[in-house]
């Protein structure tokens, strides 16, 4: 389990982040047209997952921005927004952004992306929320880089994703 605090209160996740040098497990996500996504979707192409709790919090828009912005500047790679926001809530937050340049995906319908990649909240307010973390994986499938944020209230270090790629 990871040990992270929220708002300084120490919570833990459910187990900790895939290796890096490991293959990445598949998923099946809900995407805003509620059509499901999966890894395989995205073969090829190197991909950022950006995990967080929930897009109505400041620090979660903050970090979907952030990659929104980055993402522009990124060729061959996929920056996939996930959160267990629905859909719906997903699509209203990113047209009221102009966020364009990020997938945003849902883990609403199984919460089985949560426990795959480790990343469920097993206590404390965000209960069966994702913590806030990133995966980077290479075009091969395989994880390069993994930060599982100490404090859900920081942002992530992007510049560090972004080199892991």
């Amino acid at each position: 389990m990871a040990a992270i605090t929220l708002g300084g209160t120490p919570v833990t996740t459910v187990g900790n982040l895939p290796e890096i040098g490991t293959k990445a497990t598949d998923f099946t996500l809900t995407s805003l047209d509620l059509s499901h996504k999966s890894l395989s979707d995205f073969s090829g192409k190197n991909i950022i997952l950006n995990i967080f709790p929930s897009v109505d919090t400041g620090t979660c828009a903050t970090s979907v921005r952030e990659f929104n912005k980055k993402a522009t500047e990124l060729e061959d790679t996929v920056v996939l927004c996930i959160s267990r926001d629905l859909p719906f809530a997903q699509s209203r937050f990113c047209g009221a952004e102009g966020i364009e340049n990020v997938e945003m995906l849902s883990d609403f319908a199984t919460g089985k992306f949560g426990k795959d990649y480790q990343v469920e909240f097993a206590d404390g307010p965000f209960k069966g929320l994702h913590s806030r973390a990133i995966v980077v994986i290479d075009k091969n499938g395989t994880i390069t880089h993994t930060e599982q944020v100490a404090e859900v209230a920081d942002e992530p270090n992007y510049e560090a994703a972004l080199k892991a790629i």
